[in-house]
């Protein structure tokens, strides 16, 4: 059944490079608007050799994983700690609720203004993208965990700590890595936003460029490139959620 699936996808995926290379010409549309998928390789090869394209997909590639891996930890950090106490949960939840509302992309401009042209801008943007997804995941996750659990592990003299890593922490690792699924293609955003709107380097750079440059075929190229990162960061954390979740018993597809 997988095999069917795999060729249905892949023939998708052909027709769809078929229609993107001739539909354009019989169309009549110019390539400054759609060009051909061939027009789009020609302009991706052209990239690699004088725009530096290697260069800035490493950019947008570091900036991505490490705005991830920091807004993660930080968001599970901070939801550990406000699961554990409820009165600072109702302290700090309002502040976080308003935060969290507030369009994170619209931080970029102010960011831009404190930190000038340099990668702080693009790397706060990604980091506050990804903290609230994982931090209410977290939280939501400690709300539900069975206290009757937590007060046996204390009537056997279990201290803080031990209760946390034995109870706490395996209970939440699943909505944990639901939160790290969706904020792998969130980085991906966070990081765009923040070379479009002030930066010389990265993919979100070269969208800006190929814009002002009425090259469609580099725009197209570098979402391309962006779709490519976000997949490979969702794989890897899918991958890691099947090695540490393997003992939740998954309902088999026949």
């Amino acid at each position: 059944m997988n095999k069917n699936y795999a060729s249905a996808t892949l023939m998708v995926a052909v027709l769809m490079v078929i229609g993107w290379e001739f539909l354009p010409t019989l169309l009549d549309i110019p390539a400054y608007i759609i060009p051909t998928f061939s027009e789009t390789m020609k302009e991706l090869v052209r990239m690699y050799q004088t725009e530096g394209l290697l260069r800035h997909t490493l950019s947008t590639f570091q900036m991505t994983l490490l705005g991830f891996l920091i807004g993660s930890a930080l968001g599970a950090v901070l939801g550990f700690i406000l699961g554990s106490s409820p009165f600072l949960e109702q302290v700090v939840s309002p502040y976080i609720l308003a935060l969290q509302i507030a369009p994170k992309v619209a931080f970029a401009p102010l960011f831009i203004m404190w930190f000038g042209y340099t990668a702080w801008p693009k790397l706060l943007v990604t980091i506050l993208i990804v903290f609230f997804p994982i931090l209410v995941n977290v939280l939501q996750s400690m709300k539900t965990i069975d206290r009757d659990m937590i007060n046996l592990a204390r009537a056997y003299n279990l201290n803080r700590f031990q209760i946390f890593m034995k109870i706490e922490l395996p209970s939440s690792l699943p909505n944990l890595l639901a939160g790290l699924r969706i904020c792998a293609t969130l980085a991906v955003i966070g990081v765009t936003v923040g070379e479009m709107v002030g930066g010389n380097t990265g993919l979100g750079f070269l969208i800006s460029y190929g814009e002002g440059q009425a090259n469609a075929a580099m725009v197209f190229n570098a979402i391309g490139l962006l779709t490519i990162i976000g997949i490979l960061l969702y794989s890897v954390v899918v991958w890691a959620e099947n090695r540490i979740l393997h003992y939740i018993p998954r309902a088999e597809h026949h």
